[in-house]
C-alpha cells in the first residue's frame, strides 16, 4: 500500500461546495481507499491505496466527488514521495518567521507550470516574495502589509483554476500526519 495526499480544490470556501469530512471519508472508502484521514475542513485527505497511476486515480476521485457532491471537482493528487519533495524544495527559511510573514504553498495542477505561473504574477514590492519548484510556488507576505499583497489578485487570474493553496502550517501538519501514519500490516502466507 502506498500513501497519497489529495488536495481538493474549492470545497468549504465561502459557503460553496460544502462537504462534511465524514461524508468525504465514507465516499472515498467506497472506492477501496484505506486509512483515510482528513485534516481541517478545506479538503486535505491522506489515504493508502495499492500503487496506482496518479492521473487515473485522480480522474477516478474527481468523477466520484463530482457525482456524489454535485460540484465540478478538481483534485491534486500527490504521492507521499512527491509531497515530501515539495516540502523539501521550499526555500531555506520558508516558514521560519510566522510572527512576521504569512506563508502559503500554491500547489500547481497540470497543465500549469511554475514558469507560466511566475510569468502571470506581479508581486507587490516590499510585501510579497515568491519562490518556485516544479510542483509549487512558495508565497510569503508581510503580515503588517498583508492587505497590499497580490495574493488575492493571483486567486482571480484564470490560471488559478489550476492551483490549490494551503498555508505552510497545514502543509507541515499533513507531513506530520504522513510520518505518524501506521499502515495496516498484511500477513504473509
Amino acid at each position: 500500500m502506498d500513501q497519497y495526499i489529495a488536495l481538493l480544490r474549492g470545497i468549504n470556501v465561502g459557503g460553496n461546495n460544502i462537504i462534511k469530512m465524514a461524508d468525504l471519508r465514507e465516499c472515498l472508502e467506497g472506492i477501496g481507499l484505506k486509512d483515510i484521514r482528513t485534516y481541517i475542513q478545506s479538503g486535505n485527505v491522506i489515504f493508502a491505496a495499492p500503487k496506482h497511476d496518479i492521473l487515473d486515480l485522480t480522474q477516478k476521485i474527481e468523477r466520484l466527488l463530482t457525482k456524489k457532491f454535485s460540484y465540478a471537482s478538481r483534485v491534486l493528487l500527490l504521492s507521499e514521495s512527491l509531497f515530501k519533495q515539495v516540502i523539501h524544495n521550499a526555500p531555506k527559511n520558508f516558514g521560519k518567521e510566522p510572527e512576521k510573514y504569512r506563508y502559503d504553498v500554491i500547489y500547481l495542477i497540470e497543465p500549469l507550470t511554475a514558469k507560466a505561473a511566475l510569468q502571470a504574477i506581479t508581486l507587490t514590492k516590499g510585501v510579497d516574495t515568491v519562490d518556485s519548484s516544479t510542483h509549487a510556488l512558495y508565497f510569503s507576505r508581510l503580515i503588517s502589509k498583508a492587505p497590499q499583497s497580490c495574493l488575492l489578485k493571483i486567486m482571480s487570474l484564470a490560471l488559478f483554476k489550476n492551483t490549490t493553496v494551503r498555508n505552510w502550517n497545514t502543509t507541515t501538519k499533513l507531513l506530520q500526519m504522513l510520518d505518524d501514519s501506521i499502515l495496516p500490516m498484511h500477513p504473509t502466507l
